[in-house]
């Protein structure tokens, strides 16, 4: 595995009244009406979804579990928006 730091940043739309994702994750995509659901999501999909798209099985198979964990780096907006 070459890469084990993502990163994810909290957008708000006005228009749409929610949250929106902007993400190196593949498959990550998050709207949500307030920045806590936002967070929620987040950290339950975003794992699931670096193993799954970032990590190979020759990874899995080869490297300590130690080395395959990935940091998350969350961007949270500077005011939360109210919905």
């Amino acid at each position: 595995m070459t890469k084990r730091t993502f990163s994810v940043k909290a957008v708000w739309d006005e228009e749409a009244k929610v949250y929106y994702c902007e993400s190196d994750i593949v498959g990550l995509h998050i709207e949500a009406p307030t920045i806590d659901v936002f967070e929620e999501v987040m950290f339950d999909a975003a794992v699931e979804l670096i193993v799954a798209n970032h990590i190979s099985p020759e990874d899995l198979a080869t490297t300590p579990l130690k080395d395959l964990i990935p940091a998350i780096l969350f961007e949270r907006p500077a005011e939360p928006m109210a919905a």
